[in-house]
């Protein structure tokens, strides 16, 4: 069980790079779930996006796990370890010593040993999640912690950049297909 710390300031810059330059929310968390397990040395990652209708955690992007592993069922947001309403990192150190898992069973068969959930915020309402996992009892270091911290707030930014413009290239689109005939009343 480790503590020692992976995250950095060269691996936030890298990060916040990608964050930044991508205009496509799945390509953006694609980048970041694989950068998150290479620099950090573990089993895989995933970012989730909140269904605020459903209470459903949807995967939004992953790396390092299997389809079956993903596939199991949905992630109800207010049960298992979600930090989704605690608005702070679960920590589970040990999976086969810990019953706070909605899927327990799938977990070990994964090949997970231990799983770290963070709320991604945005002005105070939570609109997804992203976990680590181990293929180990992991200790993580509060310093990677706070790192962590404030990548998911970078994140919670991007999604809702990314929201924001998609929308406006659609009304942008669809003003563009409007009859001619209504240029003069918008104003073109």
């Amino acid at each position: 069980m480790s503590s020692e710390n992976k995250l950095n300031l060269d691996i936030f810059k890298i990060v916040c790079k990608a964050l930044s330059r991508s205009v496509s929310l799945r390509t953006m968390t694609k980048h970041m779930a694989q950068l998150l397990v290479g620099a950090m040395e573990i089993k895989g990652s995933t970012i989730f996006a909140l269904n605020p209708e459903t209470k459903v955690l949807e995967i939004m992007a992953s790396f390092g796990l299997s389809p079956d592993y993903l596939n199991k069922g949905p992630v109800m947001a207010d049960r298992g370890i979600c930090a989704i309403y605690e608005g702070k990192p679960v920590i589970v150190k040990d999976v086969s010593k810990d019953d706070r898992l909605q899927y327990p069973k799938e977990a070990k068969e994964e090949g997970i040993g231990a799983i770290v959930s963070l709320c991604i915020p945005f002005y105070g309402e939570t609109i997804g999640g992203l976990r680590l996992y181990h293929h180990e009892p992991w200790d993580i270091s509060d310093h990677d912690l706070d790192y962590l911290s404030i990548m998911v707030e970078h994140v919670g930014l991007a999604m809702i950049f990314t929201r924001a413009v998609s929308a406006l290239q659609s009304i942008e689109e669809t003003m563009g297909d409007l009859p001619v005939e209504l240029d003069p009343l918008l104003g073109r």
